[in-house]
């Protein structure tokens, strides 16, 4: 692992620590205890938040890999590992101490993203933090975000909710998938059912297109289910062109990953959702720790769930950068509440996601003929 305190040019937004101030220059190494059982951290852990966080090591001042909040740091080595206690076995060291300005030899740099330029301790430079429906979207600004990051090779993670095709927005989806806009997905099993329903029946919980019910529709979704479990998978049934549009074709058709999480709630499941809680945690956060960007559109549950899978910033040649993360939903509530749990660099925008889509997708093929 690199040593953080190397001198590495700022990209703008960061301001890096200098190690020769407080509360670098003085302080102590930290400490670290092992587990006295597996799963079981020891008292008086450090706990970590998803912004940048330099631990002091033999001297010198280190980066955890794969950062994420409510973990602990885990020594291996002469590496540093973000990790969930629960993947943890006895007698693994754990970095200790409460405080993060230094004095345990772990500090938190707040300045790097939140606060300092003088509007409190909660300001976090990603165009705007606050929220409101009365606020206007600077689609422009997202098109760019999103156009920047296809030409930069950046990991664009979408975590989306049914209602993206309940609202006719799948097609504007499939063409973001099919453009390279979509690294991966992450979506229950919900999403995957109703577009594969839309995909054979042309309906969405039995709904036409126009919303209208159809006879016998509220079955087709089951049907839909037996279909591609008799298939075997969703490749399959892709493969046997038994789906020929649609959200889940386009993922399969341009190998782009989906994670599908299992809720209680779920109908079949469809072959291939993770109904086990903690591997679909695990599943999403292989997708999470690659992340430079994420959009969240219609689904509470999810977005804040992968929200706080999600750091704050991603690493670009060892420096801090602030991850792109837009959260699209009909009320401001998930966006508050992801802020309120600190996904700090959520940027809300409060409308219906067949809007969202349909008006972003135009500035996006609008920045691309404009900028090739």
């Amino acid at each position: 692992m690199p040593d953080a305190s190397r001198d590495a040019a700022e990209p703008a937004l960061y301001r890096a620590p200098d190690f020769s101030r407080p509360p670098f220059a003085g302080a102590p190494d930290a400490r670290f205890a092992p587990l006295p059982a597996d799963g079981v951290v020891p008292e008086g852990f450090f706990s970590t938040s998803n912004l940048p966080t330099y631990v002091r090591m033999d001297g010198r001042w280190l980066m955890p890999e794969r950062p994420r909040m409510d973990c602990v740091l885990v020594r291996r080595g002469e590496r540093l590992e973000t990790a969930e206690p629960r993947r943890l076995r006895q007698g693994e060291l754990v970095a200790m101490g409460e405080a993060e300005d230094g004095t345990e030899g772990i500090v938190v740099h707040t300045a790097g993203f939140l606060g300092g330029g003088g509007s409190g301790n909660d300001e976090f430079r990603f165009m705007s933090s606050e929220v409101s429906r009365e606020r206007p979207v600077n689609y422009e600004e997202l098109a760019a975000r999103l156009a920047e990051q296809r030409r930069d090779g950046g990991y664009l993670v979408w975590v989306v909710g049914p209602a993206l095709v309940h609202s006719r927005a799948r097609a504007d989806f499939e063409w973001f998938i099919a453009n390279g806009y979509v690294q991966a997905v992450l979506a229950g099993n919900a999403v995957a059912v109703h577009d594969i329903e839309a995909a054979i029946y042309g309906t969405t919980l039995g709904m036409s297109n126009t919303g209208r019910p159809t006879e016998g529709g509220h079955g087709l979704h089951m049907r839909a289910i037996n279909r591609v479990r008799a298939a075997g998978s969703i490749d399959a049934a892709v493969a046997s062109g038994l789906i020929r549009s649609g959200i889940m074709h386009a993922l399969v058709t341009h190998e782009v990953p989906f994670v599908l999480a299992g809720s209680i709630r779920d109908d079949g499941p469809l072959p291939g959702v993770v109904s086990d809680t903690l591997r679909a945690q695990d599943a999403m956060r292989e997708h999470t720790v690659r992340a430079t960007g994420a959009v969240f559109i219609a689904t509470a549950l999810h977005a804040i769930a992968v929200g706080n899978m999600l750091p704050a910033f991603y690493l670009r040649d060892d420096v801090p950068v602030p991850l792109m993360t837009i959260c699209v939903d009909q009320t401001e509530f998930v966006v508050n509440k992801l802020k309120d749990r600190g996904t700090h660099q959520a940027y809300g925008v409060v409308t219906n996601a067949q809007d969202f889509m349909h008006v972003l997708r135009f500035y996006v093929e609008q920045w691309q003929r404009t900028h090739g």
